[in-house]
């Protein structure tokens, strides 16, 4: 089965522009095809994303699951663990590691929820 040539008839709208304009275009047509993307990853996350970036501020694998459970069962998943434990340093003026090391002992959720 041979195909039918139509490049010249589908690239008319397209054979009056210059190649900065095509640039310009391919540009515009790749942010369009991303934006709902990076909007996606912007506004949800996952148990593993915040488990990840707890490991990243220094705990230690034993340490994030309880506070990515006690996130998720006070149902700020949204907000994201390492931001819970950043904004409950700041409110008991500790360190970050103090801080989600109470959260992991079960101390100090009623705060937190409150923070949000």
């Amino acid at each position: 089965m041979k195909r039918a040539d139509d490049f010249e008839t589908r690239r008319q709208h397209l054979a009056n522009l210059t190649d900065e304009q095509l640039k310009e275009r391919f540009w515009q047509l790749a942010e369009k095809i991303v934006d709902p993307l990076l909007e996606l990853g912007y506004k949800n996350t996952t148990p593993a994303i915040e488990r990840s970036v707890l490991l990243r501020m220094g705990f230690s694998s034993l340490e994030v699951k309880p506070i990515v459970e006690g996130v998720i069962n006070k149902g700020l998943m949204k907000y994201g663990a390492g931001n819970v434990v950043w904004r409950l340093s700041k409110k008991l003026n500790v360190s970050i590691r103090e801080a989600g090391m109470a959260l992991a002992e079960g101390k100090h959720w009623d705060e937190v929820s409150q923070l949000f």
